[in-house]
């Protein structure tokens, strides 16, 4: 058992000290600087980016082999595959690959709920229990942060899309067609979201690859998952079948994109107010209480046990 505890804390500040490694910025190792002075600098920089690719690699070739393993054909891996596509994660290896990541997190924290519960003298049968814990923690925290970051990616999407729809509208009133449209709001806001304007971009060079712009759109909509976008690829297409006025259409959609932002903004406004709640019950009032009420309560007992006396 001592071993086995030893070789778990061993195996634990292996990957810390590896993990703060890879963290530590090159420019700020000692190392940097010793190897700039002998004009090396670049050639180490290199073959240390390239090593970090390989082992990169080699990691998602073995998460993936993991995930080949779990991932059976007749199962529909359609929605993990969409919100992995939501995510931002297209590669035709991202699900085997985030299956091996839910795999091996549940097998690490498998290994560290067994040997946590050996650590403190639990029995055989609470180490199972808190490992079989462990390892449904590790399954589920996986999937936890892809839906942490498809949220993030969405709202960053969606907060900058009603300027862009603004953008859109006064391009299209001077003139350009609506494909040129695009490309200018790609070029001119690419300072200002990197994620929407990718996906315009990407968007621009499937029509130029021969895609109808119906499809090109409604992939758009899908990459991103965001109800707005979605709602505007709609307007489009709706607005290209009839043949109306695509800037009267635009300009008419731009209006209802900035008012439900004002009405987003508004609502999570008048959400602060009910959010402060805990901290205030939490942190705020206790040290509130000791400072008003500490010195009375002092003042109190010294009275009683005057009495008592």
């Amino acid at each position: 058992m001592p071993y086995l505890i030893a070789a778990g804390v061993a195996l634990s500040v292996g990957l810390l000290v590896a993990a703060f490694a890879t963290f530590i910025p090159l420019a700020t190792r000692p190392s940097r600087s010793r190897l700039a002075a002998l004009g090396l600098s670049d050639v180490f920089a290199r073959d240390a980016a390239a090593r970090r690719s390989r082992t990169r690699h080699r990691v998602q070739d073995l998460l993936a082999y993991l995930g080949e393993r779990i991932e059976r054909p007749q199962r529909d891996w359609g929605p993990s595959r969409t919100r992995l596509v939501h995510a931002g994660f297209r590669e035709p290896s991202a699900l085997p690959i985030f299956l091996g990541i839910r795999v091996a997190a549940a097998g690490l924290l498998y290994f560290y709920g067994v040997l946590g519960a050996l650590a403190i003298g639990a029995s055989g049968g609470a180490a199972i229990y808190l490992g079989l814990l462990g390892a449904a923690f590790g399954w589920v925290i996986p999937n936890f942060l892809l839906s942490t970051r498809i949220t993030k990616r969405q709202k960053a999407i969606q907060k900058l899309l009603p300027d862009a729809v603004d953008l859109l509208v006064i391009c299209v009133e001077a003139g350009l067609g609506l494909n040129q449209a695009f490309q200018r709001v790609a070029l001119e806001m690419r300072h200002a979201g990197e994620l929407l304007t990718t996906e315009i971009a990407q968007m621009n060079l499937e029509i130029r690859a021969g895609t109808p712009r119906e499809q090109a759109l409604m992939a758009m909509a899908e990459r991103t998952g965001v109800p707005d976008l979605r709602s505007l690829v709609t307007m489009l297409v709706q607005t290209d079948r009839f043949g109306t006025s695509v800037a009267d259409a635009l300009r008419i959609h731009a209006d209802t994109m900035r008012t439900a932002r004002q009405q987003r903004a508004e609502e999570e406004a008048a959400k602060t107010t009910i959010k402060m709640v805990f901290p205030l019950a939490l942190c705020i009032f206790p040290a509130l209480l000791v400072v008003i009420l500490g010195p009375a309560f002092i003042q109190i007992m010294a009275v009683f046990s005057g009495l008592v006396d």
